[in-house]
């Protein structure tokens, strides 16, 4: 532990260093290491970047480590928030440049980052794009898709239903939880080992055990991480290829990403798409950028104005329960983002232990948060973080 409270974990990859437990790999305080170096644990797919070249990102610094902020009764700067919260790296654009960059906790400009669920914002955009050609329907069912999936809770469920995460399908998150369909999640993709025999081996198979319904279809939002996988599964049927390959052919290449990034995968080869997606910081900033341009970048359009604009404008006023109030009382979830803010618009990609791609194009803002918090989501440090950026945003306009 180091003055400012931060943990620091030494490389096991040098000698006489502790060995990674393989239970906790993702846990504190490995993740410190483990979250730049996923693929040194786990086997990966590659998302091509493609033969172009990178896409440009101005670059118009600005000195903001002194800009303050009042969060839960105490006031902080930016230059304390990055010290203390557990921050890997951090990047703000605003205007089509790139105002701040930081690298902490050894990262560099080619490390890649764990997203976590990021990674859902990410294949909700291609969801999009594929939405925007006719290659999928949004309105269509599930099983018009995937038709084995008529002998699970899916039977009735939309695709739209997964993008915003409102089927009825019975999924318990607890991420601490040891018997939980997210503890099943983490073998069935090969995060986790499991010595019972009867869990799911793959994330195909444990899609197909989910048979249980909590309430009916388009009822309410609750947040279920499989989701995502059903609708990556429904990518890749419609489009014929892998979820790996379709990031890169859809996204990654087009939008001229820098470096390749990875997905996780599980026994059968599938990519991890609620959680398994690893990139560099700068080119989660291309990713926002494109975002804050209505889908266009250095010159392409590559997303759908009009999807972008449903995404942040159609979202459901769902009363959000827990730590989902307390951090968003005002916000939304819609096509695999949170929408912060109704009224506002600004949206976000968000992931446990502290990962945001944070969005507002009305105010050509954006704001890329990696880290490795000790936590698997913490109210008190999202809302610092969000505070952190309007005071930004703010300092900026």
């Amino acid at each position: 532990m180091s003055s400012d409270g931060v943990s620091h974990f030494r490389d096991p990859t040098a000698s006489g260093a502790p060995v990674i437990p393989r239970a906790e790999w993702d846990r504190a305080p490995w993740n410190r290491w483990t979250f730049q170096h996923v693929r040194h644990l786990l086997p990966t797919a590659q998302v091509w970047r493609g033969e172009g070249p990178a896409s440009p990102l101005p670059v118009a610094l600005r000195d903001i480590d002194d800009v303050g902020f009042d969060i839960d009764g105490r006031y902080e700067t930016i230059e304390t928030f990055l010290r203390t919260s557990y921050a890997d790296g951090f990047l703000v654009l605003h205007r089509g440049a790139v105002v701040a960059e930081r690298y902490l906790n050894g990262m560099t400009a080619r490390t890649p980052h764990l997203s976590q669920s990021v990674a859902k914002s990410i294949v909700g955009t291609v969801a999009g794009i594929l939405a925007g050609r006719g290659v999928v329907d949004p309105a269509a069912p599930v099983t018009a898709y995937l038709p084995e999936l008529e002998a699970t809770a899916y039977r009735g469920a939309t695709v739209q239903h997964v993008l915003d995460m409102t089927s009825g399908v019975l999924f318990d998150e607890t991420y601490t939880a040891l018997d939980s369909h997210m503890a099943r999640l983490d073998v069935a993709s090969g995060w986790k080992d499991s010595s019972d025999p009867s869990w799911p081996g793959t994330v195909w198979q444990l899609i197909l055990g989910l048979t249980d319904a909590e309430c009916p279809h388009g009822a309410s939002f609750r947040y279920r991480s499989i989701e995502t996988d059903v609708l990556a599964f429904v990518l890749q049927r419609a489009a014929g290829t892998s979820i790996a390959e379709l990031v890169s052919r859809e996204l990654w290449a087009p939008m001229g990403a820098e470096e390749d990034a990875y997905f996780t995968i599980d026994p059968a080869g599938y990519g991890l798409a609620d959680g398994g997606f690893n990139a560099t910081l700068r080119d989660y900033a291309r990713f926002a950028l494109m975002h804050l341009d209505n889908g266009r970048i250095n010159g392409r359009h590559i997303v759908p104005a009009d999807w972008l604009a449903e995404t942040r404008a159609g979202a459901r006023a769902d009363r959000f329960g827990g730590v989902y109030h307390d951090v968003l009382p005002k916000g939304a979830y819609h096509n695999q983002f949170w929408i912060e803010d109704g009224e506002r618009r600004a949206y976000m990609a968000r992931g446990v232990f502290g990962q945001m791609i944070y969005l507002d194009p009305e105010a050509s803002f954006g704001a890329v948060v990696l880290s490795s918090w000790p936590e698997f989501v913490s109210a008190q440090r999202t809302r610092t973080a969000l505070a952190a950026l309007h005071a930004v945003r703010a300092a900026l306009a």
